[in-house]
């Protein structure tokens, strides 16, 4: 009896899922939208059937989305995509309102809608999105120079900071030591440095962990610990800057870069329209922001010839690529001793220190 049911199934007469509870399947497809690693996981369970796709679209799933499940590419970008994320939006999806904000905002030149999109998803505690914020809110983007807000910017990457984020522990300890925003207060700026540096490097043991035999993983664990001891020491003494843990020997893993940096980067390196004349890309791949105004992000002081949205982006740059793209090490003294002036100065620019 049961098999001439599964056959009558298959020749479309009745649907497969008529005998299965709704409550089940949700709670399947919401596991599957949370782990799917692409969006065409998803869609392939959409165009299966009629009620597959009725209960794909219900809030309860789209809620549960997560951020890989957005990773669209920039090329098929339409406006089915666009009402998809508006959809999840709706149905409370943190991370639908934090990538369709970074879209409006930058790609879409939507300055208002998107900075709202995003403080919706910080106001559940969203930490990328608090970053983002105070990115912007650092830089004025959307605006004048004038319209920056440091001490909101400040304020935001505390709170990122908090749960967990490590590029905004890494801004607000800059700002602490550089006096940005806030009273300058190098002890704690450079304890916070030291704080983000042991958390890059706690997650990517995590992440290494998962694959390498235990053996590996222990020898692997003291050598890491020896270079943080180390690392720790020698930021413990009288030096201006604090250095990454690559600097030590700490061979870290690459950051997976979010598909919404990805979104942006591949939105205006294939439009050639899509940025004004005199405006920049941030320098390091991974972020994928443009500026909003010409001159708006700063640049390396050393060799001029990149610039970076935030801190963290210009410490990521700096411990990928560079490092060796730099001026050498041994032409830093005379140069930093010549105020970092190597290029021109254009008008409104700004040089922020280079991360070593």
């Amino acid at each position: 009896m049961a098999q001439r049911k599964r056959l009558r199934t298959i020749t479309g007469k009745p649907d497969y899922f008529d005998q299965l509870p709704d409550d089940l399947v949700l709670n399947i497809l919401c596991k599957l939208s949370s782990s799917a690693s692409c969006p065409s996981d998803f869609i392939n369970v959409l165009i299966t059937c009629k009620t597959l796709k009725r209960l794909a679209t219900n809030p309860l799933v789209l809620s549960k989305a997560g951020a890989k499940m957005f990773a669209m590419k920039a090329e098929r970008w339409s406006d089915s995509a666009h009402q998809f994320l508006k959809q999840c939006v709706k149905a409370g999806n943190s991370e639908a309102s934090y990538t369709l904000g970074m879209i409006r905002f930058y790609c879409l030149q939507n300055r208002g809608s998107g900075a709202s999109l995003m403080a919706k998803a910080a106001i559940k505690s969203h930490a990328l999105a608090m970053y983002s914020l105070a990115v912007i809110q650092f830089n004025g983007s959307g605006g004048s120079k004038t319209d920056k807000n440091l001490r909101a910017g400040v304020a935001l990457c505390a709170r990122a900071s908090v749960l967990g984020h490590v590029d905004a522990l890494r801004e607000l300890g800059h700002c602490l030591q550089d006096g940005y925003g806030v009273p300058q207060n190098i002890v704690e700026g450079r304890r916070l440095l030291v704080q983000a540096n042991a958390k890059e490097l706690a997650l990517s043991l995590r992440s290494m962990m998962t694959w390498k035999p235990q053996q590996q993983q222990q020898q692997q664990q003291i050598e890491q610990q020896q270079n943080l001891h180390y690392a720790c020491t020698v930021m413990g003494t009288a030096i201006t800057g604090c250095p990454l843990l690559s600097d030590f020997g700490c061979n870290l893993l690459a950051r997976e870069v979010h598909p919404a940096s990805k979104f942006l980067r591949e939105w205006f390196e294939s439009r050639s329209g899509a940025l004004d004349d005199g405006l920049r890309l941030c320098s390091h791949s991974g972020c994928g922001r443009p500026e909003t105004r010409t001159h708006e992000f700063r640049r390396c002081s050393v060799c001029g010839t990149v610039n970076y949205c935030s801190r963290g982006c210009q410490a990521l740059d700096w411990k990928a690529r560079h490092k060796v793209e730099c001026v050498p090490m041994d032409q830093w003294h005379g140069v930093l001793e010549d105020g970092g002036d190597m290029v021109e100065m254009e008008e409104g620019d700004e040089y922020v220190d280079i991360v070593e």
